[in-house]
């Protein structure tokens, strides 16, 4: 077992075992219904790009695939981990409020 199904902050981490893409996608889903909500996630997105995006391929504001993987590490102590959807829609929401943004 990973060491995120142990943790005791995130339960929902053990069951989540879904990719990326997949966790993209119903974030994509709850925004559509929600404006509020996509407004802080592509503020967050934002927020993560890779510095100096534009000159290296694929051109796109994407994170920093170390600094995604030592988040993840520190979040739920595997690198390898994907938040599942209500840690990452909790974390947008945190964001806001706290910092203003």
């Amino acid at each position: 077992m990973d060491a995120a199904s142990h943790h005791p902050e995130h339960p929902g981490a053990a069951g989540f075992r879904g990719s990326w893409a997949s966790l993209l996608g119903a974030a994509t889903l709850r925004a559509v219904v929600n404006p509020r909500l996509a407004v802080d996630l592509l503020r967050t997105g934002w927020a993560f790009r890779r510095r100096h995006w534009w000159g290296t391929p694929p051109f796109l504001p994407l994170p920093d695939r170390t600094y995604l993987r030592w988040r993840m590490y520190t979040a739920y102590g595997s690198e390898d981990t994907v938040p599942p959807l209500e840690d990452l829609l909790r974390f947008v929401r945190w964001r806001r409020e706290t910092m203003g943004v």
